[in-house]
């Protein structure tokens, strides 16, 4: 019988998310022991008897005893020290982000740690199985019209021009991103007054690679738009995709919007740095920076952070609404987490005549590896 643990997550105050009592039901009929940590879903409102009712073989236990199990499941990758608690050979199950973490990557194999990466498990059409891209666009771009309903003097004003959002990706964030944009950010209150004043709508640019390595048509899509969104997956993350310098050509009331949240590292040579310079990473305490914010002391010192828009960050988008989140993520890392309990290590192969053991192999190190260096 393997044993499971359930670490919860520290990371911010504000990081409520654990699985519901309705997940550990569907785990019942499961060989496995189930532990999780003391407190878990409390932040959710649930008890420590909701759990024991909907499966009877959980107990709780502390942090580092969750971490010390056969299987670890928790959605935002551990710090190292919570690593250092694992055994070698044990298997770890989380958002573990290879292309953008290569420190973690590095400390995973000296552990032995046998690592899936939710966010990386694909079918066989290459779709992420595990994704709250609606979660991630749709609260981002919330805040985002939040935020421009402050800043933009002539937001409610007849005369003005529509509201122009201009989104870098073309990915499924970004679609949502522009779904949800053509909604004022499904800000009710916001749509409401402005059908009300009659004032102009939103009009979307979807902005490809070819026009973001353009600088000069880069420079008028910058002058125009009102929302700018990252929500891009680049090839390089060493690299940016706007110079601090052009974000001098945007309008002062601008906001950027930062879907993808990526975080400057600086462990590496050359160091991984966001695709808009200079601007902060944001989190589940706090999304919304000012161009006077002391967050932006803690940026590199090697990043230009000169110009300056309100910015609108989250590593952790989905979070904002965890219970909405974790009833999504629960449905699609079932019958992932059934697969890994039933079966053993040597098992998952991109050979393997069992579609969902492909997908869960496209998660490991061992499959990223052999992907970057074709």
């Amino acid at each position: 019988m393997k044993a499971l643990g359930f670490p919860r997550m520290h990371k911010e105050k504000n990081e409520r998310r654990d699985f519901t009592p309705n997940f550990f039901k569907a785990l019942r009929d499961e060989k496995a022991e189930i532990y999780l940590e003391y407190g878990y879903g409390s932040c959710l409102g649930f008890k420590e008897e909701d759990y024991i009712k909907a499966n009877p073989n959980i107990k709780f236990t502390t942090n580092k005893e969750c971490y010390k199990k056969d299987i670890v499941v928790v959605l935002r990758a551990p710090e190292f020290y919570e690593l250092d608690y694992m055994k070698q050979g044990s298997i770890l199950i989380s958002m573990l982000h290879y292309p953008t973490r290569p420190t973690r990557v590095e400390r995973l194999k000296e552990k032995g740690i046998y690592s899936i990466s939710l966010d990386s498990v694909r079918n066989d059409f290459l779709e992420r199985m595990v994704v709250n891209y609606k979660g991630t666009a749709f609260y981002g771009m919330e805040v985002a019209f939040k935020e421009l309903e402050k800043s933009m003097k002539s937001f409610y004003s007849k005369d003005r021009d529509p509201i122009n959002v201009a989104i870098m990706g073309m990915g499924m964030v970004g679609l949502y991103a522009a779904k949800a944009a053509g909604h004022f950010g499904y800000v009710k209150e916001i749509e409401d007054k402005i059908n009300t004043i009659g004032a102009k709508g939103v009009l979307v640019e979807m902005i490809p690679r070819n026009i973001t390595e353009d600088e000069e048509e880069l420079i008028k899509v910058l002058k125009g738009c009102d929302i700018l969104v990252d929500a891009t997956t680049r090839r390089d993350p060493t690299k940016y995709i706007i110079k601090n310098e052009l974000i001098g050509y945007m309008k002062p009331h601008a906001i950027i919007l930062d879907l993808t949240a990526d975080p400057y590292l600086t462990d590496t040579n050359p160091i991984q740095v966001k695709a808009i310079e200079g601007i902060p990473t944001g989190s589940l305490d706090k999304f919304v920076f000012y161009p006077d914010d002391e967050e932006y002391d803690k940026i590199p010192k090697e990043v230009n952070t000169k110009n300056r828009r309100i910015v609108v960050s989250c590593n952790a988008w989905p979070g904002v609404k965890p219970l909405e989140c974790m009833e999504l993520y629960g449905i699609q890392i079932l019958p992932i987490l059934k697969k890994v309990i039933n079966s053993d290590i040597k098992d998952f192969s991109i050979d393997s005549p069992d579609f969902i053991i492909r997908a869960i192999y496209r998660g490991t190190i061992e499959y990223y590896e052999k992907e970057i260096y074709i």
